[in-house]
């Protein structure tokens, strides 16, 4: 079952649900510390909702449920054993890795909580490919991928989260984050592929008009975008209002951001 903030401190450690059909479809994301509120997930829900046809399950691993929707469903974060001090750099991801997730079955497709929805999601669960993430936007030629948006088999790759357990010293000396461990990784297993390029575009790189055209164009939404990416130096808020944390790198406001970025 889900668990509710009363009970996070005591929930086991492993839930058994009640048993899925191993073809459901399941969304999920994840939210800790105090960064992100609930209402990013409220709203990713939403989108969500507005953008998959048929049925699914919206599930966020977190560790404070309150103020989250009722139709999500809440567990506990897979508890990742990094030693202490360890900046965390995204490792965290890598427990929907886990061999069991909360007895979770099927075939789900992770959002980070700061994307925005434009477009049908119905072709990232048909898409072919056994691990499909999004490829690298600043060096292409790497086979590094961004998490923000990928999708597997529940328990089908808990080699992964375990490889990582056994040989951290090791992964952080080669690897600055877990995309790039968990890229490579998959690589050398021959599971790896990207999404369309045109799917998945950045907000930084493909959304906001090189300069000094920026200071008269407002961001876009580029042609055929599903899930539009902030990372870096903007999130949904800060697009809306115009704000970019970097100096020099002036945007103006990025109106369609509260189109759909809405519960």
């Amino acid at each position: 079952m889900p668990f509710t903030q009363h009970t996070l401190q005591t929930m086991p450690e492993t839930i058994q649900p009640q048993a899925h059909n191993s073809t459901q479809r399941i969304i999920l994301c994840m939210k800790w510390g105090k960064k992100y509120g609930a209402h990013y997930i409220n709203r990713l829900y939403a989108m969500v909702r507005r953008n998959l046809q048929g049925d699914f399950r919206f599930v966020c691993l977190t560790d404070d449920s309150s103020g989250i929707r009722s139709e999500v469903e809440c567990f506990a974060i897979p508890p990742l054993d990094l030693p202490a001090g360890i900046p965390e750099r995204g490792w965290n991801k890598l427990t929907t890795f886990s061999a069991d997730l909360h007895g979770l079955q099927g075939t789900a497709l992770f959002l980070d909580v700061d994307v925005v929805i434009t477009g049908a999601l119905d072709d990232f669960f048909t898409q072919p490919g056994e691990f499909l993430i999004i490829h690298d936007y600043k060096r292409p030629w790497r086979i590094t991928g961004n998490s923000s948006v990928y999708r597997f088999e529940i328990g089908a790759h808990p080699d992964v989260l375990t490889y990582f357990r056994t040989h951290f010293a090791e992964i952080r000396k080669k690897y600055r984050n877990e995309q790039a461990y968990l890229s490579d990784f998959l690589h050398k297993q021959g599971k790896l592929a990207y999404w369309p390029a045109a799917w998945c575009p950045s907000f930084k790189y493909h959304c906001i008009a090189t300069w000094p055209s920026n200071y008269w164009q407002a961001p876009h939404v580029p042609p055929d975008a599903r899930i539009v990416i902030f990372h870096g130096e903007c999130n949904p808020p800060d697009a809306l209002a115009g704000r970019r944390n970097r100096r020099f790198r002036f945007i103006k406001p990025a109106l369609w951001v509260d189109e759909y970025w809405r519960e």
